[in-house]
């Protein structure tokens, strides 16, 4: 077991990789009542093209799929496993994203045994025809629900006119179509695919001893046989750097109009760039966009925000892009002002103050994400699959200097790469 010490956060970290590749990380902090852990996959919602295990041709499963096996994995041929973290007095979750899907339980009390449920209903998957079916029933009516609702429609409106090809822009739970294709068969591939170990790592943070801990999900992996680890292979589309549609809009029953401006940015597998941009283009949205934040004045001065305004960065291996937006009395003006906003940032320079500023307080933001049992499982493990270890953010943080900042924010918004999208209202025979 590899122990690291970051002095700086005063935070430890364990980490071993075990036998079948599972890779375990915990996070020892005895002064915390509650425990998390987090069992999570590098596989989501993107992942729809792939060579399953042992096979050597692509294939292409129905949308959604990813999300569908989330739900069904809680579900056993004699139990729901809900009832048996309920049982200790724990709870349970889990969530699927555009690339992982993480399992979790929260707890202050029977710490290995919530681990080893956690571990074995994830490792244990139970997948029938009449199951399936019935699900579709159930997770239909939630892409429905979502599709009623004006904020979801705007979040993935905006992506669809940034991006052409790549699979970022259809919903995460799939539409209502593409889940009646979904087979047990579909299930049993995705799972056998991209839950083996080697593609999963477990975190754990909050009141428990490393050792013994280790000791029990040690003994947990090896009573279980998993086939040998292979490579995965995910189809890579080729996606354009300019965005699909400048505009584009929606009529739906709203009382007030939505207005999101997309930044289609260009991802880096390179992990220290990856982590500057990340924090970079926090940092500036952050310091223009936040109620303190000049260009939110401006927009609330001029009477087109509510206070709902919201920003937004998504950085992965294959996408990236940023969001601004906000409910508005004129979309059309809000807009205008915003585009004209991200334009001064070709040729903006801070002041040393305003850059200590806007600094000192992404500091206090991330310091504050670290007393979180939960933020810390989840971005530990998360970062873990981008090849960064989380707690090297706050020194990358301290690092970055102004120059670092202009240099960014100078090619950040070029000519073609921002997009726009309304949520507008329908007139009553629409």
């Amino acid at each position: 077991m590899e122990k690291t010490i970051h002095k700086q956060i005063n935070e430890t970290i364990y980490r071993e990789t075990l036998s079948n590749g599972l890779e375990v990380m915990l996070v020892p902090k005895p002064e915390l009542e509650q425990t998390y852990g987090v069992f999570t996959t590098n596989y989501g919602s993107i992942d729809n093209q792939f060579v399953p295990l042992g096979e050597k041709d692509m294939i292409k499963v129905p949308d959604g799929i990813a999300h569908f096996l989330e739900h069904k994995l809680f579900e056993k041929e004699d139990h729901d496993v809900f009832q048996e973290f309920t049982a200790l007095g724990s709870s349970a979750n889990a969530f699927t994203s555009f690339t992982k899907t993480a399992y979790l339980f929260s707890a202050t009390s029977n710490i290995k045994k919530n681990t080893e449920i956690l571990l074995d209903f994830v490792q244990d998957p139970y997948f029938s025809k009449a199951s399936v079916e019935k699900e579709k029933g159930i997770i239909s009516q939630e892409i429905q629900m979502y599709d009623d609702q004006a904020d979801w429609r705007a979040f993935f409106g905006i992506i669809e006119a940034m991006y052409q090809n790549h699979p970022v822009k259809i919903d995460i739970a799939g539409t209502v179509e593409s889940i009646q294709h979904i087979t047990e068969e579909d299930l049993y591939t995705c799972y056998h695919t991209f839950y083996h170990p080697s593609n999963m790592t477990f975190c754990l943070v909050g009141a428990f001893d490393a050792e013994e801990m280790l000791a029990v999900i040690r003994e947990n992996q090896a009573n279980k046989s998993f086939e040998p680890a292979e490579d995965i292979k995910r189809d890579i589309l080729i996606e354009p750097t300019h965005v699909d549609l400048v505009h584009h809009e929606l009529k739906m029953p709203v009382v007030t109009e939505k207005c999101m401006i997309g930044i289609k940015e260009t991802p880096t597998s390179n992990p220290t760039q990856f982590i500057k941009e990340e924090l970079i283009s926090e940092m500036i949205l952050d310091y223009f966009y936040s109620k303190s934040g000049a260009y939110y004045q401006e927009l609330y001065d001029l009477d087109l925000i509510d206070g709902s305004l919201g920003f937004e960065t998504e950085r992965q291996l294959s996408f990236a892009f940023s969001l601004i937006g906000a409910n508005s009395t004129d979309v059309e003006m809000f807009k205008n002002v915003v585009l004209r906003q991200l334009d001064t940032f070709r040729t903006y320079s801070f002041s040393d103050i305003e850059f200590k500023r806007m600094k000192r307080k992404m500091i206090g933001g991330l310091m504050r994400e670290m007393n979180s049992t939960s933020n810390i499982a989840n971005s530990v493990s998360q970062y873990h699959m981008l090849g960064i270890d989380y707690f090297t953010l706050l020194p990358t943080l301290e690092a970055i200097t102004k120059e670092d900042v202009e240099s960014f924010m100078h090619q950040w918004i070029k000519s073609d790469n921002v997009a726009s999208f309304f949520i507008k209202k329908a007139t009553s025979d629409e």
